[in-house]
């Protein structure tokens, strides 16, 4: 399969709809996983465990602006759209929605996705937050 569609495929899926019955379609069994929290094993499990947890602090859809593709190597540029539905770096749902742009970096092999980098900018997301939440709200 064409690399650039199983990335898009796989953010599809997983990302924006969770199926995670299909994780084995997408990840290679040596999968690492380098941009999860130390509190996570760098593996499909952790993977999942993360997709999970940032469900339960935003709904979030992550659509793909760019993406480059050379040999086993693929890029993408992301925007991210959220919305704040539970607790997040001690933060009670504030309801706000935001989006952020970030990247993900992603290595092939077999047919699946044996690494994957990412760099968004959680700081960004928190600013926009508490700027969003503690701004002036007109209307009910």
């Amino acid at each position: 399969m064409e690399h650039s569609k199983i990335i898009s495929s796989f953010i599809e899926e997983i990302w924006n709809h969770r199926n995670f019955n299909r994780l084995n379609d997408f990840l290679h069994p040596e999968f690492i996983d380098y941009s999860l929290p130390n509190s996570l094993s760098p593996d499909k499990e952790g993977l999942k465990n993360w997709i999970v947890a940032t469900g339960e602090s935003f709904e979030h859809m992550t659509f793909i602006e760019d993406h480059i593709t050379e040999g086993k190597k693929c890029g993408l540029r992301i925007k991210m759209n959220l919305k704040h539905i539970g607790m997040w770096r001690d933060m009670e749902a504030t309801g706000v929605e935001v989006s952020v742009e970030g990247f993900r970096f992603f290595e092939i092999r077999e047919d699946k996705i044996v690494s994957h980098w990412a760099l968004i900018d959680g700081q960004k997301i928190e600013n926009n937050l508490k700027k969003m939440s503690s701004s002036c709200k007109i209307g009910s």
